[in-house]
């Protein structure tokens, strides 16, 4: 019995209590915190169709609302993808096939077995850029799952009407730091289409203008909390992406050609001349 003395006892910290509009409150902070981001993470890609090596190295550059550019190298650096979102836009460029496919961001899915893929890494990025609010005319419904909170986002209901429309996301708080650990997205007809999953959080530092995350009672706190290792399932199961984060630095001064944003100009006139 003496020697259990040299063992540490951890206090786990208590369940806290949130209310629904105190937990979107908590999105629409660390949503806002993050204007800009760029980050260095390693990936680890499985499922069918993927045109190049399943582990890579990548760098990703975000400006908020709707820029982001991944690039995917080789364990020696070389290039092997580059993907560049820029409102509805996007360009997918694959270095191994010298193939470049431009066209409409929801129109993704339908470039055969390589879209999901590339789907699946752009949901993944909201753990580091932040992870989207509810939107305008969405209503949310807030249940406790043990140490979890569950909070179900609705779709506005039918025109006339004031029904709240379909489940569309679920959020899971984890009841001790508040922070989201889980995310599903569903399909119309209520089935998960793809799960991500947030762990390993770790404290960011944010530049002195920055706002941070609240910490639920109104009291900004610093640093920020983000999820170092993030993990996107396909609801079928035909695919995983798993993200590990070496860095993230919130809020840099971006340059226009960090996020690819000249060539993809050029694409969206291309684009709007066809249509």
């Amino acid at each position: 019995m003496a020697g259990c003395a040299v063992w540490p006892w951890r206090v786990e910290p208590p369940l806290r209590e949130a209310t629904a509009e105190q937990l979107i409150s908590l999105l629409q902070e660390r949503e806002a915190a993050i204007q800009t981001m760029k980050g260095l993470f390693r990936a680890q890609i499985k499922g069918p169709g993927i045109p190049f090596a399943q582990r890579l190295e990548g760098a990703m550059y975000y400006r908020r609302p709707n820029a982001l550019r991944l690039q995917g190298f080789t364990q020696l650096g070389g290039p092997l993808f580059e993907l560049v979102l820029k409102e509805d836009v996007y360009r997918l460029r694959l270095a191994a096939e010298g193939q470049v496919y431009t066209g409409r961001v929801a129109d993704l899915e339908r470039k055969g077995k390589i879209g999901r893929p590339f789907q699946m890494s752009v949901l993944a990025m909201s753990g580091a850029v932040g992870i989207a609010s509810v939107s305008k005319g969405e209503t949310v419904r807030l249940s406790e799952d043990r140490d979890r909170y569950r909070l179900d986002v609705l779709a506005p209901g039918e025109t006339g009407q004031s029904v709240p429309g379909r489940p569309v996301r679920r959020l899971w708080f984890e009841r001790r730091s508040l922070q989201v650990v889980q995310e599903d997205r569903l399909s119309p007809t209520g089935e998960v289409e793809a799960t991500v999953r947030f762990e390993d959080f770790r404290p960011v530092d944010m530049p002195p203008t920055s706002v941070a995350a609240s910490d639920g009672t109104g009291t900004m706190v610093r640093p920020m909390l983000k999820p170092f290792k993030i993990t996107t399932q396909d609801g079928q199961g035909n695919g995983t992406v798993v993200v590990t984060f070496h860095e993230m630095v919130p809020n840099p001064t971006l340059k226009p050609d960090e996020l690819g944003v000249a060539q993809q100009n050029d694409e969206r006139r291309m684009l709007n001349a066809e249509c």
